[in-house]
């Protein structure tokens, strides 16, 4: 097998992997990040389906557990946080290079989103805040106050006036006018929330927490409409369906769920059920996503795999190795059959799926 130029070879998780020797270069963040090398599996095997350099990438630089990841809304640049407090910007093709790093927040990173236009991102932290970005950039427009406790999520509005709903410890749920930057509305619970999705047309908030339930909130009526029932255990992650009418979340029960959301649905709104991955003692937020054509789901695990299913069959499609630790986060690419995961092992991984 041929070298390339300036590469060393070495064996990860039981695969030749070609290292590039190749540091982290920003200006934004001093050199305590360290020498970052992206980790492209040598090709070979099946067909490729996607346009990535190889495979599999791996990228590392992070200092501490990674907890949340998302891809541009055009697909091509990624951007992670977590235990570090840190931002990184990475490129999709290519080598997968760090573009940049920002220390972002005076805590943990639970949770990232881009805008629907992709023009702004949030970060939500422990430090009580969420901090709004302007996207091309990378400039901090505004950070976000008002909530008393840890900031466990957010999700910005895909129609409509551009609006952020973020969920916290401090049991309430509150909305946020992206052109005043201020709380247009707040929602007190009895418990605290640890996940908050909009709805298709970003007239209601879905969102769980602790007390098992997943609630549906009318911006409208400024009230709950419903609660949905059937889980065990906390909810750590909510996802809406790509067409609106349904939507996902994970909880610490060890399933996944899928519930019809649409107004006329009948009053058991479970559809489906999926079941594999894990949660342990750690209890982090692990969180799940819908593929672009909602055939395929996703969700984090403990126990250090990456899974997805089928939503029509409910088997699981893909169980992935690699990680070697929690693994908080997996979503899937917009436009090809890429999916992206973070872990508490402090790497991210790219991997092509079948198309």
């Amino acid at each position: 097998m041929a070298k390339r130029p300036n590469d060393d070879f070495s064996m990860a998780g039981g695969a030749l992997v070609a290292v590039p020797q190749k540091k982290i270069r920003n200006e934004l963040v001093p050199t305590s990040i360290g020498d970052n090398r992206n980790k492209a599996v040598v090709e070979g095997g099946p067909p490729r389906t996607s346009s990535l350099q190889a495979p599999i990438m791996q990228l590392t630089g992070h200092q501490g557990e990674v907890y949340s990841c998302k891809f541009h809304p055009d697909g091509k640049t990624i951007v992670s946080g977590g235990h570090d407090r840190q931002l990184f910007f990475w490129k999709v093709y290519g080598d997968c290079e760090n573009t940049a790093a920002l220390i972002a927040h005076k805590g943990s990173i639970l949770d990232v989103q881009f805008s629907a236009d992709g023009n702004m991102l949030f970060s939500a932290s422990t430090d009580k805040t969420i901090c709004m970005w302007d996207n091309p950039t990378l400039q901090r427009i505004k950070k976000l106050k008002g909530h008393s406790g840890i900031v466990n999520s957010c999700h910005t509005s895909k129609r409509g006036p551009q609006m952020l709903c973020s969920g916290s410890d401090d049991a309430s749920l509150k909305i946020w006018d992206l052109r005043t930057r201020k709380a247009t509305q707040s929602f007190k619970d009895e418990y605290q929330i640890l996940a908050v999705t909009f709805n298709e047309n970003s007239d209601q908030i879905i969102y769980g927490g602790i007390d098992n339930l997943i609630k549906v909130y009318d911006l409208r009526k400024c009230a709950i409409l419903y609660s949905m029932a059937g889980h065990l255990d906390t909810i750590t992650g909510l996802a809406s369906s790509p067409d609106g009418s349904f939507v996902l979340s994970n909880s610490m029960d060890s399933t996944l769920r899928i519930w019809d959301i649409r107004p006329f649905a009948p009053q058991e709104r479970c559809t489906k059920v999926f079941q594999g991955h894990q949660h342990n003692f750690e209890k982090n937020l692990l969180r799940c996503s819908w593929s672009p054509d909602g055939t395929k789901i996703s969700a984090g695990s403990a126990d250090r795999h990456v899974y997805i299913w089928d939503t029509h069959y409910r088997h699981i499609l893909y169980k992935l190795p690699g990680h070697n630790g929690s693994v908080n986060e997996v979503v899937f690419h917009p436009n090809e059959p890429i999916v992206l995961s973070c872990s508490s092992d402090k790497d991210l991984f790219l991997g092509e799926i079948e198309p």
